[in-house]
Parts: C-alpha cells; sequence; structure tokens
C-alpha cells in the first residue's frame, strides 16, 4: 500500500459530480480532468486528462442507481489512476451500493458486499472514504484502512435549527424513533444528541420491501415523532412506520431523516401520501434530473466529506472531524 501523495487530486465519476464539485469546492480546488464515455457496446471507457503521478488522488463516486454502471466506472477510474502512478487512491464512496447484502440470509446466498469490497481493493485502491455503511462490519470486508463517516451530527445539527423541533424539545414532546430493531443503535445515538427518548416500530417482513407493522414499543401519544434511518428505498418501511405512529401510538407529528435516498419504484408517491411532515436528507446520492420531493430538506454531506480529505492527506485524526 502506498502511504502518501505529494499534492491533493479530486476527481468524480457520472455517481454524483455535483458532489464532488461541492467537495472541491470546500477545498478551494477544482476537478481533475477526466473524459469518461462508453464504447458503442456499453463498455465504459475512461482517460485521465493530467498528470497524476506521485498525487494523493480522491475518487468521488456513489455507487448508487445505475449501480453497475457506476460500481465498473470507478474501477476502471482507479485503474487507470494506479497505472498511471498516482501516488496513492483513496475510493470515495459517499454510498457504497450492495451493502444489504453482507452475510448469507437463506444458503447459497452471495455475500455481494465482501465481492464488491475486494473488487475495488484488487482495482487498486489504497483506502476508502465512506460514510454510514449499512452495516458497520463491512469496515472489515476490507483489506485497505477504512474511514467512515456517520450522518447522525449532520442531520442532528440541522433538527436542531428548526423552531417546530425546539419547541417540541422545550415542552418534552420530541421523541426519537427507530424503525425496525436493526435501527435501534442509529436512533439512539442521534436521541443522545438531541437529548430524547426512544421508540421503536416493532414490525414483520414477509419479503424483501413488503413490510407488516406490528405495535409500537414506547410512549408516543401526543409525541412529536423524528423517524431516524441510514437508508429509504421504497419507502414501505418508513411510511408505514409513520402510519403506525399516527394511527396506533396517537402520535401528534412524524418527521424523519435518513443518510442515504435511494428512492426507488413508488418511494416519492408513499412519502407524499404518508402521514410525514418534512424529510431530512442527506446528498449521498445524486437525484436524477426532474426530482421533486415537495416534502425533502437537503442537507450537503460536502463540507464532512471535504474535512475527510484534508485529514487523510495530513495524516490528521478522524475524532476532531465533526469539531465546529
Amino acid at each position: 500500500m502506498n502511504v502518501h501523495g505529494n499534492q491533493i487530486k479530486i476527481f468524480a465519476g457520472n455517481g454524483c459530480p455535483r458532489l464532488a464539485k461541492e467537495i472541491a469546492d470546500n477545498l478551494g480546488m477544482s476537478l481533475g480532468k477526466i473524459e469518461i464515455g462508453k464504447f458503442s457496446d456499453g463498455e465504459c471507457s475512461c482517460h485521465i486528462g493530467e498528470t497524476v503521478r506521485g498525487s494523493d488522488v480522491f475518487v468521488v463516486q456513489s455507487t448508487s442507481a445505475p449501480v453497475n454502471d457506476n460500481l465498473m466506472e470507478l474501477l476502471v477510474i482507479i485503474d487507470a489512476l494506479k497505472r498511471a502512478s498516482a501516488g496513492r487512491i483513496t475510493a470515495v464512496i459517499p454510498y457504497f451500493g450492495y451493502a444489504r447484502q453482507d452475510r448469507k440470509a437463506r444458503p447459497r446466498d452471495p455475500i455481494t458486499a465482501k465481492l464488491v469490497a475486494d473488487l475495488i481493493t484488487v482495482a487498486g485502491a489504497d483506502r476508502l472514504l465512506t460514510m454510514d455503511l449499512h452495516a458497520n462490519q463491512i469496515q472489515g470486508f476490507f483489506n485497505i484502512p477504512v474511514d467512515h463517516l456517520i450522518g447522525i451530527p449532520i442531520l442532528g445539527n440541522e433538527i436542531k435549527k428548526q423552531d417546530f423541533f425546539k419547541e417540541a424539545m422545550e415542552k418534552d414532546e420530541l421523541i426519537t424513533v427507530s424503525p425496525d430493531v436493526g435501527s435501534v443503535a442509529r436512533a439512539r445515538r442521534m436521541g443522545e444528541k438531541l437529548g430524547t427518548p426512544l421508540a421503536i416500530v416493532d414490525k414483520r417482513r414477509p419479503k424483501a420491501n413488503v413490510m407488516e407493522v406490528m405495535n409500537i414499543v414506547g410512549d408516543v401519544r401526543g409525541k412529536v415523532c423524528l423517524i431516524v434511518d441510514d437508508m429509504i428505498d421504497t419507502a414501505g418501511t418508513i411510511t408505514q412506520g409513520a402510519k403506525a405512529l399516527v394511527e396506533v401510538g396517537g402520535a401528534k407529528k412524524v418527521y424523519a431523516c435518513c443518510t442515504h435516498g435511494v428512492l426507488s419504484g413508488p418511494a416519492c408517491e408513499r412519502l407524499e401520501n404518508s402521514y410525514i411532515d418534512k424529510l431530512f436528507m442527506l446528498n449521498t446520492i445524486e437525484p436524477p434530473e426532474g426530482f421533486h420531493l415537495s416534502k425533502l430538506v437537503p442537507l450537503s454531506v460536502a463540507p464532512i466529506f471535504a474535512k475527510g480529505i484534508k485529514s487523510i492527506f495530513s495524516d490528521s485524526p478522524f475524532s476532531v472531524i465533526y469539531d465546529g
């Protein structure tokens, strides 16, 4: 593994170009010159348009939809940089796709998160910088250093600024809610930041992306609920959870926040028609052109990723990255 490069260079794939530019702007830099295209048969092509010899290179690419195209593009870019003698290559992946396949849920299932980790490493990445992996143990799937940022501080700081949350906290009406058992640790962390109690939506999922709410663990009657999750895919879990909080638990209002807005299939329609008043969401995944969700409050992760890149380049500790 290479230890260091002599200067920072940032390159963007097609996965999240606007976020990559924001990160570069926060660092007072311009994005590196790169040409990405496709051959007539659909194969990915890449050409680095400037020297990277000896540089500390950061490739910003979320492996969101189209997942396979963006993943392959990332691998090709890393390979091109490696062959151009980059001093060190860090894969900056705000949203790490395939993270939900982190174990064998049934016999003969693949562990695709491990496979993707191996692909990124073999392609030539020396480090990984990412945010809110679906399962923390995925960090151990890599044989290279992983710097794992968390979104709760960004979301929590913004929520504290909102007048309706301030009022709810003053009246001791705000309660943090985990949409399922798997998100309890994340919701508890938010509750500790806001100084609120915790409730849990107990559910059963008969099959993928289909959920049946059973009951609410905790007293939410007359409360302002904040549902905390790492990602929203089809929005079935979070909208059914919001419905249960109001119709079963008697909640007064429901808000939601998440790090990754996958928002596939009927997600936007479900959210618009749900009991959720506002959705606070980080921009780790770039929405398609023409995307509109009236309840959305987008928040940028660019400043945090810029700090992370600075820390990696300067060999500074990540423990102070959220200060200030």
